[in-house]
């Protein structure tokens, strides 16, 4: 629990619950006056920033009106606001806000934990926090019991640091699911659920980078507690869990039976519990989270992007019922859309926290790109997303494409549809959503199944070709494996014009599956986790560019060779 709020227990609970439900009906007030409220927040931003720097040498005491922004300041991304950050991170003050930046996050996108992301106090207050309370509203509203024990919730991104990173000014340089919003931020509730179960902090001694033991230790800890939700916003963590129950099952069941964790003595031992363990075991011939945790009510989770793919078997193996609840569409850099129901992916945009623009995702993300309001927006359509917010990213281009999949409230609902990456080696300009939506297609149109998918190009043969490495769910034949690539030659043909023209001239051939064991990503995953990458930044990577990671995958020489295709940034 957050170590500025002393009240455990059910008061907490009520409390907490009636926070979530108090910013989810603000932010559905504000669908009412989508245009107004963003102008609100751009106003806001300009009169509260105007002093600074960066406020200074853009004209922000001049401006009145979105358009009056889009002409005095650029599209930009991280690269381009470098210079700024790197002052603020060494101390400098009045750079990019009027407010001094109390953390530094990291970034658990492409470029992981170089990123420093300014979070100030004002941004916290004004933009962070009312997402963040309200993106809880589905999960409280339909499973209450999550809040009233503290060992009802695996939270997997929980990860606590005794000793952050620090930029030079001394600031802590950390992941968001590492910094102590009560502590920092003076807001005694924010502990969210799960981080104070008898596992968030460990009781005995691990090396802070040996990620791997850390998640071992939880999970050895959670096997014996009546775990109800697991919470990972990072779906490739949620998915790994199964294959770290049976992988360090026998290990799990002798410390419980001995009472010891990590081989340090913990508690006391209970064989009668790793007797009930071990007879899951012999009944079912496996084990699976249903079968530890019989009562588990829900997953929360990105539920876009690959996880398409694999979200339904894994629904299975955490039980039948189990319901997915989408995580906010966000990033280290702030919110874009937030579910408010029970909608499967999309979430409605924050419209209180930053001014937003959308350009169509199939154009180039250049500085003076024309640009969309949320109003604007038409359902079906990818967007690249560019925020703008008071804690000092202006016209900030994230790096994410969303899809807009209807409209409530009169405002679009968006879902997280990829990184902005393309793969391009022929001007194909492939996005993760063409591929992942061409996947989807394939599997449906052959009655196959996948756990996961990566994919890179091959010129060996003289004339380019992209390889898939798939992970089947099950069994294919040699005859639906063709099947399967010709119907995902004809999806991606059909998501992406630059990639039927490099077919139609003969830059691009056929597409190739490589059929992999049923858990090579997790392994995989596991492997990358254990060369000291935290959990959380350990994401589904469809394009793997690089020849180490994709040998590492494959696990065979010779697969694919050849020059790969370049990744363009967004």
């Amino acid at each position: 629990m957050n170590s500025a709020d002393p009240r455990p227990g059910t008061d907490r609970a009520d409390r907490y619950t009636a926070r979530v439900y108090t910013e989810r009906a603000r932010l559905l007030a504000a669908l009412a006056d989508p245009a107004g409220n963003q102008r609100h927040v751009l106003a806001d931003l300009l009169e509260f920033n105007a002093g600074t720097e960066y406020g200074t040498a853009h004209g922000f005491g001049r401006i009145r009106t979105l358009d009056a922004y889009r002409r005095a300041v650029p599209i930009q991304t991280y690269a381009d606001l470098e210079p700024w950050i790197e002052r603020s991170a060494a101390g400098e003050p009045n750079v990019l806000t009027a407010d001094r930046p109390a953390v530094f996050f990291t970034s658990s996108g492409s470029t992981g934990a170089h990123k420093k992301i300014p979070v100030t106090p004002r941004f916290m207050r004004t933009s962070f926090f009312p997402f963040y309370y309200a993106a809880w509203a589905p999960l409280i509203a339909h499973f209450p019991e999550v809040l009233r024990r503290p060992d009802a919730v695996l939270n997997l991104k929980h990860d606590p640091l005794a000793a952050p990173h620090t930029t030079g000014s001394g600031k802590p340089h950390v992941g968001a699911s590492q910094v102590d919003f009560g502590e920092t931020f003076g807001e005694p509730l924010s502990a969210e659920p799960g981080t104070d179960a008898p596992w968030a902090r460990l009781p005995v001694p691990v090396d802070a980078r040996d990620h791997l033991e850390k998640t071992y230790l939880r999970l050895r800890l959670a096997v014996a507690a009546d775990v109800r939700c697991v919470i990972g916003i990072n779906p490739a963590m949620v998915a790994a869990l199964p294959h770290q129950l049976r992988l360090w099952w026998p290990r799990i069941v002798k410390e419980i039976r001995d009472g010891t964790l990590g081989g340090h003595p913990h508690g006391s031992p209970d064989p009668h519990r790793a007797a009930e363990l071990e007879r899951l075991a012999d009944r079912f011939g496996t084990v699976r989270p249903a079968h530890v945790w019989p009562r588990m009510r829900a997953l929360f989770c990105w539920t876009t992007g690959l996880a398409t793919l694999y979200l339904p078997r894994l629904r299975e193996e955490f039980g039948a019922d189990v319901a997915v609840l989408p995580a906010p569409v966000a990033a280290s850099e702030g919110p874009v859309g937030v579910a408010l129901d029970r909608h499967g992916s999309a979430g409605s945009p924050v419209l209180t926290a930053s001014v937003y623009e959308f350009v169509d995702a199939d154009q180039d993300l250049v500085p003076d790109a024309p640009t969309l309001r949320p109003e604007e927006l038409e359902p079906g359509r990818d967007y690249h997303v560019v925020f703008s917010h008071v804690g000092g990213l202006c016209r900030y281009a994230v790096g994410d494409v969303v899809r807009v999949v209807d409209r409530a409230h009169g405002v679009p609902r968006v879902a997280y549809a990829g990184r902005a990456t393309r793969s391009d080696h022929a001007g194909e300009r492939l996005r993760e959503a063409h591929v992942v939506r061409a996947l989807s297609g394939a599997a449906d149109a052959t009655g196959v199944e996948l756990r996961n998918a990566a994919t890179r190009v091959d010129t060996a043969g003289g004339t380019a070709r992209y390889v898939f490495a798939v992970a089947p769910a099950g069994p294919w034949h040699d005859e639906e494996a063709d099947a399967f690539a010709a119907r995902l030659d004809e999806g991606l043909a059909r998501e992406s014009a630059g990639y039927r023209a490099a077919r139609a001239t003969g830059r691009l051939t056929t597409p190739t599956v490589l059929r992999l064991p049923a858990d090579a990503f997790w392994r995989d995953w596991q492997d990358t986790v254990a060369s000291g990458v935290r959990p959380t930044q350990v994401k589904d990577r469809l394009f793997r560019q690089d020849p180490g990671q994709w040998e590492r995958l494959v696990g065979r020489s010779g697969a694919a060779p050849g020059p790969l295709p370049r990744e363009e940034g967004a």
